[in-house]
């Protein structure tokens, strides 16, 4: 059975025992990733997700990826750029896949910023109102 996972912004084929390099995931090694967005799992397709299906996985490492080289060039224009770069990267090993596992936390889901005061919202409006007047 094989599963087809969303991370990163990319799709990713796996099935039990793969090893992937995904893009840098913030955990440690041996580390337990859960993946919840699962787009196709054995037979059931879903639209766009499949419902309670997730994907776990370990961290084996954190690695960067081969230099690549950006290489810019236009023509008669004496106009040349040449830049290397170097991703960040996670190799992960798909240890189990299926809809309702235990939910094994990765880590903790980031906490919603805390709202601001009133009375920091309202002062910028108060001086756009100021100078309004002043203008007048």
């Amino acid at each position: 059975m094989f599963a087809v996972i969303k991370t990163g912004g990319k799709q990713y084929r796996v099935s039990k025992d793969d090893v992937i390099a995904v893009e840098k995931l913030e955990a440690d090694a041996g580390a337990t990733i859960v993946f919840d967005e699962v787009l196709l799992l054995g037979d059931k397709v879903g639209v766009p997700r499949v419902e309670g299906a997730q994907v776990t996985g370990e961290v084996v490492r954190q690695f960067r990826g081969d230099k690549v080289i950006i290489f810019k060039k236009r023509r008669r224009k004496h106009y040349r750029r040449r830049n290397g770069h170097r991703q960040h990267l996670t190799l992960v090993k798909i240890t189990d896949m299926g809809v309702g596992l235990a939910a094994v936390a990765s880590k903790p889901a980031k906490k919603a910023a805390a709202p601001k005061a009133e009375g920091a919202a309202k002062k910028p409006a108060a001086k756009k109102a100021a100078k309004k007047t002043a203008e007048a």
